[in-house]
């Protein structure tokens, strides 16, 4: 199995989506799991409604801190992006894709949908570029 690491700060938002999509639409062979270096005790629930809505359920995901395990064991790594410069996670990685996502945290429902639909439309075009490697 080859591991697709999503990697944010609080593990809480773009991460968590991330990873919902991947799973959704990802090729046999793959497996993806999501961290973050500063995990949040929950997953942000402004996120939990947009995915919801589109009948994705986060309801049982718990954010989780990076070990060197997960790095490790880790096929390829793509950061969410990094508001929060001193704990981003591409900071103690190399080879690291960088996606400049904003962060969700605080947004409207309007924003977090923005969010959403941007991070699906990443994903696909990243299980697109694996296809010749399958």
């Amino acid at each position: 199995m080859k591991k697709i690491l999503f990697i944010c700060v609080e593990n809480a938002g773009r991460s968590q989506m991330a990873e919902a999509f991947f799973r959704k639409h990802m090729p046999k062979g793959f497996e993806a799991i999501s961290a973050g270096t500063k995990p949040s005790t929950q997953v942000n629930p402004i996120v939990l409604q947009a995915m919801k809505e589109i009948g994705i359920d986060l309801e049982n995901q718990i954010p989780k801190h990076i070990s060197q395990q997960i790095i490790d064991e880790s096929e390829k790594a793509i950061n969410m992006g990094c508001m929060d410069k001193e704990s981003c996670p591409a900071l103690f990685m190399k080879d690291v894709l960088d996606w400049e996502i904003p962060d969700p945290k605080g947004k409207s429902i309007e924003e977090v949908r923005e969010i959403r639909d941007q991070i699906e439309i990443k994903v696909m075009n990243l299980i697109k570029s694996f296809e010749g490697n399958i």
